[in-house]
């Protein structure tokens, strides 16, 4: 009598896309390898994009501690890397991690238990980003603008994110079936990050997909991760910046969603413009600098709808 077949593949699939911030995939790299998890039980898919430094030489060093496999992907964008991640993925399922952040214990576990439960009717999971400060956090940033740093707190319990507009998952902390991904075709590459833009939403994009194939999105904050927020990024400069780029970022998504003419288009500027003038408190904030939490709210609210008629009019390239 023959043994029987098992299926030798791993469960998960991290994928930790990275480009030239060596220092930073190394503590990322330290922290998935220290989970309390099998080690058979998942790989780390390490895609390279690109990067002039260390890195590889970082990957191959945790390679002797834990099943580390490294992509060279020379297409610079944050998009076209994870694509490159998940279709190389071994595992059923594909858990999204960044250079930049940390996984805090029972990280795996948390995604293994959260899918085990689905019974298939979960598409996409995600959880808690807890900020790390590496510099004083400003008194002008309040907490809903400081969730462009990659901060996610929908509250202690598990539940079902019903409402992309208002909640959200983030690309550093996801995970969803790799056939579930196919499926919907990955991730699109007219979003996020390439080179030093700021365009943003594929992770949110790809859920909302997800979400339309008829599939739940489930917020597990059991899954729980910390991210880097440095002194770069802690200053009024990057978040107007940030949040234009917010703007531009949605416009890509209703055009990727809708392909409006050039009509419509026109006229989903002149919405977004009209409502701006119509808030004399934005247009203030606009025009003025401030120290002072509400105001700076108001700005980049604002520069979101100045972001938005530009990137539907097309300077985003689309």
């Amino acid at each position: 009598m023959s043994a029987p077949v098992t299926d030798s593949r791993p469960a998960i699939s991290v994928i930790l896309c990275t480009r030239n911030r060596a220092d930073l995939f190394d503590k990322a790299m330290a922290s998935v390898v220290a989970q309390d998890f099998p080690r058979a039980a998942y790989e780390i898919v390490v895609v390279d994009n690109g990067s002039t430094d260390h890195t590889a030489e970082v990957a191959a060093r945790y390679a002797a501690q834990a099943n580390v496999r490294y992509v060279l992907e020379p297409r610079i964008g944050l998009c076209v890397a994870r694509n490159t991640g998940w279709r190389a993925a071994e595992a059923p399922i594909v858990a999204l991690f960044d250079d930049d952040a940390i996984a805090q214990p029972g990280w795996l576990a948390a995604i293994a238990d959260a899918f085990a439960r689905s019974n298939g009717e979960v598409g996409v999971i995600g959880g808690r980003v807890d900020p790390v400060w590496l510099a004083p956090r400003p008194d002008w940033l309040t907490d809903d603008i400081a969730g462009a740093l990659t901060i996610v707190d929908w509250g202690p319990d598990e539940k079902p994110i019903l409402d992309l507009r208002r909640e959200w998952l983030v690309g550093a902390n996801m995970a969803a079936p790799k056939a579930v991904i196919a499926e919907v075709g990955g991730f699109h590459p007219w979003l996020d990050r390439v080179g030093s833009n700021l365009l943003s939403s594929g992770d949110v994009h790809l859920q909302m997909e997800i979400v339309r194939r008829g599939y739940r999105c489930l917020y597990v904050p059991a899954m729980a991760i910390s991210h880097l927020a440095p002194p770069s990024r802690l200053t009024q400069a990057w978040f107007i910046k940030r949040f234009y780029w917010q703007g531009v970022s949605d416009a890509v998504m209703d055009i990727i969603d809708t392909a409006p003419p050039r009509r419509r288009r026109l006229a989903l500027a002149a919405r977004r413009l009209a409502r701006l003038a119509r808030s004399p408190a934005r247009l203030k904030a606009l025009s003025m600098p401030t120290r002072q939490g509400s105001a700076f709210r108001a700005k980049c609210l604002a520069l979101i709808d100045l972001g938005y008629a530009w990137g539907i009019l097309g300077a985003s390239g689309r």
